[in-house]
């Protein structure tokens, strides 16, 4: 029994050997580290050189300053028009600084509204220059907005194109690419369709690529952002400016019909109606005219509007039925017979003149006879009062 007590007690004091006291200010040292982060634990152990700040003679301090930032509204909202600096190049676009908090960035899909294959961002944005940009985005979690280039152009190109097509007016564009029904061409830097049968004197071939054509509008649908353009349109009108009745033109035959011929001029298709080609009667008009037979015409009358000529080719014979017996002839002399023929309409016309004006001289004098035997008298007055009875 006492063996077993004296054990008892040499355990107790081997435990209480171990045991710690409870210390506080030893626990609060814990909590402290345990709450610290690990860059404050970094710095509290960092026995380097220490820069020691003062904000004495400042006309504010580092709070003030915080302050100030916090207070500072930034009007940057999506669609809204701003102005910016590119600053640098990026991978995918390049960074802009617009006055916000943070640089925004310009994707390079957003930095120009017609990119050429092969394109780069340094190809169409110029570092240090100001222009507008457009905002396109909300700020994400790191402060930045997207902006946009691409877009204000996009808007001033429909602009542009309304413009062009109120005025009617031809303009030029650059072919890009070309199609099986086609060709794209571009106008104030937006994609329009060139339909292939509106084409003059070419096909939509790779060698159209890089041609600078003179165009017409067909049709401009901003809402469907659809363009449609005649390369044909504008050949014809600007041609049409050019000619006038009387005028003697080289023309091709394109194709024959029971009433007459067609025969393009220019990329104009003119008509040449059967009682047209000769004064004597055609019986068979194959044996006259064939399909891509070169021809001279004389315009005796054209719609400027739609694109229409009538052509005649009976005017420059210098005898009639010439154009059945030799035609080559009448081609050969064309310009010759037109100019006696434009002497021959010219007398024409002066003698019509003259034998109205005798009409008109006729009449006065018979007039003045009536007068004169009517002592004073209307001669005409008879004549009213009945109409006069007639509508009352």
């Amino acid at each position: 029994m006492k063996l077993h007590t004296a054990l008892l007690l040499c355990m107790s004091a081997g435990v209480s050997a171990f045991t710690v006291q409870s210390n506080p200010k030893f626990s609060t040292k814990l909590n402290e580290a345990a709450t610290m982060s690990r860059f404050d634990r970094l710095k509290k152990n960092y026995k380097g050189p220490q820069v020691v700040t003062s904000a004495e003679g400042l006309d504010f301090s580092y709070d003030d300053f915080e302050k100030a930032v916090q207070a500072t509204t930034y009007a940057f909202n999506r669609n809204d028009i701003v102005k910016g600096t590119a600053v640098q190049y990026d991978n995918g676009g390049c960074i802009v600084d617009i006055g916000a908090k943070a640089s925004a960035f310009l994707p390079t899909g957003e930095s120009s509204l017609f990119q050429e294959q092969g394109s780069q961002i340094e190809d169409l944005v110029d570092l240090d220059s100001e222009m507008d940009f457009q905002i396109i985005s909300e700020e994400d979690e790191n402060g930045q907005l997207l902006v946009s280039i691409r877009r204000i152009q996009y808007r001033a190109a429909w602009d542009t194109v309304i413009a062009q097509q109120s005025a009617d007016e031809v303009f030029e564009a650059k072919v890009v690419a070309v199609n099986r029904g086609g060709a794209i061409c571009l106008v104030a830097g937006l994609r329009a369709f060139l339909p292939g049968s509106h084409l003059t004197g070419q096909m939509p071939t790779e060698d159209l690529i890089g041609q600078t054509l003179p165009l017409k509008f067909l049709e401009v649908n901003q809402e469907d952002n659809k363009l449609v353009v005649s390369n044909r349109r504008a050949v014809v009108e600007q041609q049409m400016a050019d000619l006038s009745r009387g005028d003697i033109i080289n023309g091709l035959v394109k194709a024959l019909k029971p009433y007459g011929a067609f025969v393009e001029v220019g990329g104009m298709s003119g008509l040449l109606h059967i009682s047209q080609i000769s004064y004597d009667r055609i019986e068979d008009l194959e044996k006259v005219l064939q399909p891509g037979m070169q021809v001279k015409c004389m315009i005796i009358d054209h719609d400027k509007v739609n694109g229409r000529i009538a052509l005649s080719t009976k005017t420059l014979e210098p005898e009639p039925g010439d154009m059945l017996r030799d035609s080559a002839k009448v081609f050969e002399m064309a310009e010759e017979t037109a100019k006696l023929y434009h002497e021959r309409m010219e007398a024409e016309r002066k003698a019509r003149e003259e034998q109205a004006k005798d009409i008109v001289m006729g009449l006065g004098d018979s007039l003045d006879d009536l007068t004169d035997d009517a002592d004073g008298e209307d001669p005409l007055a008879d004549v009213s009062d009945n109409l006069d009875s007639l509508l009352s």
